[in-house]
């Protein structure tokens, strides 16, 4: 098999709503629908099997999936008399029972200059919850995006100041204050990306920056039948 065999698990879409379930999600495997012909379990088994032995081992990676799958079980209320699934906690709730579960007790939060309102009421919710955190902002140095070799016109608001989002410094502060767990809260695409790479401490993000929507980036999906179809007919950007 080539490196370069495509995958594209999204088409299983068409098969989950028709039938409510998947090849490698079904109450009784043995009546699973078959296995697409771009199944990564079929074309990547190799690499799935050798993926989910390092889950057996003795190390991070391992307490992080454990836990993971836990908290993932825990987010879930059972209905007496019911097999509905009832969800009962938010990403918040999420992420504060993984740190606890994890023994996690400083949490570092990257947070966007334009959600400190946000990382103020995390902060508070952190604190409460028997954790210590810390807040770096994304604009913390005050370096103008000119020393970027961005020009003028490249800002927000030509002609301005405007100070340049730094991400590896925010990483880097969090590994010199020796964060256990860190917290993105809306950091920009791909200042994300350069936090994520610099940070020595397992990452999680609670808020993903949609400026339009909200902080809701899903909406655009919903949307695809009307307000957003203009996605499937025009370029965001021309060549």
């Amino acid at each position: 098999m080539a490196d370069s065999e495509s995958v594209t698990c999204s088409k299983c879409s068409t098969v989950w709503q028709n039938r409510g379930t998947t090849n490698c999600w079904s109450g009784d495997p043995s009546k699973a629908p078959p296995k697409p012909g771009n199944c990564p379990s079929e074309l990547y088994e190799e690499v799935v099997k050798e993926s989910f032995d390092e889950y057996r081992a003795e190390t991070e990676d391992a307490k992080i999936a454990f836990v993971a799958a836990k908290v993932e079980g825990l987010c879930y209320q059972p209905v007496p008399g019911s097999d509905a699934v009832n969800a009962r906690w938010t990403r918040v709730e999420d992420t504060i029972a993984f740190a606890k579960l994890m023994g996690y007790k400083k949490i570092g939060m990257a947070t966007c200059i334009g959600l400190l309102e946000e990382s103020d009421r995390l902060s508070k919710i952190l604190t409460a919850q028997g954790f210590e955190p810390v807040s770096v902002c994304c604009k913390a140095g005050s370096i103008d995006k000119l020393e970027l070799g961005l020009s003028e016109s490249d800002k927000v608001r030509p002609g301005t100041f405007e100070p340049s989002c730094n991400p590896i410094a925010q990483a880097e502060i969090c590994n010199r204050m020796g964060t256990d767990m860190n917290i993105i809260v809306g950091l920009c695409v791909g200042h994300d990306m350069l936090f994520n790479r610099h940070s020595k401490a397992p990452v999680t993000t609670l808020v993903v920056k949609d400026r339009v929507t909200g902080h809701n980036p899903a909406a655009v999906l919903y949307g695809q039948n009307f307000y957003y179809k203009r996605l499937q007919k025009q370029m965001v950007l021309p060549d």
